[in-house]
């Protein structure tokens, strides 16, 4: 059943809204997407588009990469950014490879993504949202329900997370960032 829902999304048009790890305001545009070819980052220190492996950056300036490449739709890119992520499999990491899966058709990795993500942070509310968010494309919303009241349980009452998703199970409209 569920691999029928997940081919279904595949096939629905999404409605773009500005997120981010908990932030309601889109990513500033950077270098990263305004001047960087396929595969560097913009590094503020040397002024550059730099390989996303380089060691000069951190994980952190990665992520903000990975951020601002989902934005602007340029789903490969960000998970190539992702993959040069050197904390491992942490639950951030799980999160954004849950929803970029999700975003280029891979709906059942993406599932098991937001789980895991989930799992190793059961305070996760962003990952909680992004999957509540597909239980709602997926017409799933008693379990988009049960993830709002986790968020919610996990002390996330009015963040980005909660408002996010409430909004979607009452509107159906979801975030493709």
């Amino acid at each position: 059943m569920r691999m029928i829902l997940a081919a279904a999304i595949v096939l629905m048009p999404h409605l773009a809204l500005a997120a981010g790890s908990d932030d309601s305001q889109p990513p500033t545009p950077t270098e990263t997407t305004t001047k960087c070819e396929k595969g560097t980052v913009w590094d503020e220190k040397t002024k550059a588009c730099i390989k996303a492996e380089d060691q000069s950056l951190n994980d952190d300036q990665r992520f903000g990469a990975v951020r601002e490449l989902a934005y602007a739709g340029r789903y490969d890119e960000a998970t190539a950014v992702l993959a040069a992520m050197r904390e491992g499999e942490t639950s951030r990491v799980m999160t954004y490879r849950g929803f970029l899966l999700r975003q280029t058709g891979h709906v059942e990795a993406g599932i098991a993504a937001y789980e895991r993500a989930i799992a190793l942070d059961p305070a996760n509310n962003l990952a909680r949202s992004y999957y509540g968010q597909l239980l709602v494309q997926m017409d799933e919303l008693a379990l988009a329900g049960d993830q709002l009241t986790q968020i919610r349980a996990h002390g996330g009452s009015g963040t980005w997370a909660e408002t996010a998703l409430a909004t979607a199970i009452e509107t159906g409209v979801t975030y493709t960032f």
